[in-house]
């Protein structure tokens, strides 16, 4: 599990069961039915089901013994059957993927036979680093990295695979499928991983070459009189709605790299010595010129399809409550902020085609799994019911700037229309 560097964070994120128990969104299908509402049991990256079912360290299944076993199955041929290794590669940050089975995607997990015969005598039991186990199914998983490897088989068993941009799974994602949203968890976790051992080659206090330890947990430096531990790190970003409560607005910003029409929250990092808090009041002042008064947690996600260099970010989002009103926009940071009205924020969440995007992503995938990938822009999904382009939308249901934003513009979580419950085991499983 990803280690924070910030005991204020961790104290933060702790009060958050005692905050807000649901958070809900918003969205309509093409056909304008009523506005539907989404019970979210996390938001997306979160909620690792391997995490939870990852036993203790005295465990057959812990990370050591496991990778143990795995090397020895890596020179065996043998057939064993206890415990089941599943290994989910990676090519250049793109976990391997399927499609079909009535489902958008799966991920590609293959056997040490099968991995095996893709690297042959390159295959070293440190390349590996595990993920997590699950004892009731007798499961070991572990993710490599075969940017290295051209010759990749793209199919095994009768089954075709590709190696699909994370970003591309995300959009793709049932978000309403519980086991879906943990695929996509799992896949997540991974990147953000395999990411670190990139950027960590190196000892940042010697200079001299890490080495893995703990089946990829953490990595050490190989210097004997350094020997200076490292593990993965995550980088906070607040997040943060602005809202004006004296006229019913909220402040919405658009930056160049953005699709057109696109507005989303601001959002910035956290420098040292900072609270969140702070950071959040800063970020607004630099960016917009307003300066924020009582800001309050919402809830946080990670997010782990960020530059390379930040193998996974934490977004930590907040309401924010403006004292003053007045924007300066800086140039360098952002294109544009404006205040938006309450009215007009719901109408860019009715008339967003989620689903749409949703649908036309999986359907990529499907192409790309069968060697037939087309460039499409997702952004050209988002249309009203005419066929002309929304005037505006904001990010979709798998980032947390669209939960800040519907959770503002539909606070009544009772809203008229259907309600969509999640596909998910039965059991008592907190929202966020």
């Amino acid at each position: 599990m990803l280690k924070l560097q910030s005991t204020k964070l961790i104290s933060l994120l702790s009060l958050s069961k005692n905050l807000s128990q649901k958070s809900t969104t918003h969205f309509s299908h093409s056909n304008h039915n009523p506005t539907m509402s989404i019970n979210f049991t996390t938001h997306a990256f979160a909620g690792n089901p391997l995490i939870s079912k990852t036993q203790n360290k005295n465990d057959l299944f812990s990370p050591t013994t496991a990778l143990e076993t795995l090397k020895s199955r890596i020179t065996d041929n043998t057939n064993h059957h206890s415990p089941n290794f599943k290994i989910l590669p990676f090519r250049n940050g793109r976990p391997l993927a399927t499609a079909g089975g009535g489902e958008p995607w799966r991920l590609g997990w293959i056997g040490v036979g099968e991995i095996r015969g893709v690297l042959g005598t390159e295959l070293n039991g440190d390349l590996f680093v595990y993920l997590g186990s699950n004892v009731e199914e007798d499961v070991v998983y572990w993710t490599i990295d075969v940017s290295g490897e051209s010759g990749f088989v793209a199919e095994f068993g009768g089954v075709r695979f590709s190696f699909v941009e994370l970003r591309t799974l995300m959009v793709a994602t049932d978000w309403v499928d519980f086991k879906a949203m943990g695929n996509l968890a799992i896949a997540g976790h991974a990147r953000a991983l395999l990411e670190w051992h990139n950027i960590s080659r190196f000892c940042g206090h010697c200079g001299e070459k890490t080495v893995p330890r703990e089946a990829g947990k953490r990595k050490q430096c190989s210097n004997e009189s350094c020997k200076k531990r490292i593990y993965p790190r995550v980088d906070p970003v607040v997040i943060m709605l602005v809202i004006d409560r004296e006229n019913d607005r909220a402040l919405l910003s658009k930056q160049s790299r953005f699709v057109p029409r696109m507005w989303s929250c601001l959002a910035g990092f956290i420098e040292p010595g900072e609270s969140l808090e702070e950071a959040v009041r800063r970020e607004t002042w630099e960016e917009t010129g307003i300066e924020v008064g009582e800001v309050v947690y919402h809830s946080s996600q990670p997010w782990p399809v960020g530059p390379n260099s930040m193998p996974c970010q934490l977004m930590v989002g907040f309401f924010a409550y403006a004292k003053s009103l007045e924007i300066n926009v800086d140039k360098e940071e952002l294109e544009d902020a404006q205040w938006h009205s309450r009215e007009d924020v719901r109408k860019a969440l009715t008339f967003a085609e989620y689903k749409k995007a949703q649908t036309t992503a999986a359907a990529k995938v499907e192409q790309m799994c069968k060697g037939v990938e087309k460039t499409h822009s997702l952004s050209t999904d988002f249309n009203v019911e005419s066929g002309e382009l929304a005037p505006m939308f904001v990010p979709g249901p798998f980032a947390i700037a669209h939960h800040l934003i519907s959770s503002w513009a539909f606070p009544d979580q009772n809203v008229k229309g259907t309600e969509c419950h999640s596909k998910q085991p039965s059991g008592s499983v907190s929202n966020l």
